[in-house]
């Protein structure tokens, strides 16, 4: 399925081609993008992989709103101006190529200043993160990808991975699983992105049918 998407993704010749691999926190965005990207590059498209957590507002804007708000982790967690300055233009009609990778180190809350690195001609750069088919983000991507998982799921992987409670609606998960809700009304990123993967079996995601009425119940209370 990876391998189908790869081919159909637009590449825009000597020009570059921004992707985008949207979805909520557990949901398997940077494995789903890792297996892009090599599926892009067995095509003979040179790619660069750009993770959204490497553009993270430090913790004193992150937690501005609280630590346990949702509307704090869906407006504060991401630095767009910087993802917009350092991959978005580079990558874009007019851009040149010369992008950073990373605007911040979020585990030792600190910013990161490194040289531009040149991408060659005809790259398509994939950014995987959550919240990208947000207003001011949806317009900029030539090619977007879904991952729709429900939360009980995600919020597993999540128990798993960093030791959260795996029940969706438990209070402490409330600033993640609320705040992803807040971007569903905001956005309903599955109505924005070019294709709505599910991904609740990593081992087997499926394309979905992108028709508007079809979403995993990721959304419900």
């Amino acid at each position: 399925m990876i391998g189908a998407l790869a081919a159909e993704t637009p590449a825009s010749g000597p020009g570059f081609t921004l992707v985008a691999v949207d979805g909520v926190d557990g949901s398997g965005k940077t494995t789903f993008a890792a297996a892009y990207a090599v599926a892009l590059a067995a095509l003979g498209h040179p790619v660069v992989l750009i993770h959204a957590d490497d553009f993270l507002n430090l913790r004193a804007v992150r937690h501005r709103r609280g630590r346990d708000s949702p509307e704090g982790f869906w407006l504060d967690s991401y630095d767009y101006a910087a993802l917009e300055r350092d991959v978005l233009v580079p990558f874009g009609p007019q851009g040149d190529g010369a992008y950073r990778a990373a605007a911040s180190d979020h585990r030792l809350n600190v910013p990161l200043d490194f040289p531009r690195v040149q991408a060659g001609s005809g790259t398509l750069c994939i950014v995987e993160g959550m919240f990208l088919h947000r207003d001011e983000l949806a317009p900029r991507w030539d090619y977007s990808v879904f991952l729709d998982v429900p939360f009980a799921e995600t919020a597993r992987r999540m128990a798993l991975r960093d030791g959260t409670p795996a029940d969706p609606e438990h209070p402490d998960m409330g600033r993640y699983v609320q705040g992803q809700r807040l971007y569903f009304a905001d956005a309903s990123p599955w109505l924005r992105a070019t294709q709505v993967v599910d991904n609740t079996d990593p081992a087997a995601p499926r394309l979905m049918p992108n028709q508007g009425n079809v979403h995993l119940p990721t959304d419900a209370p």
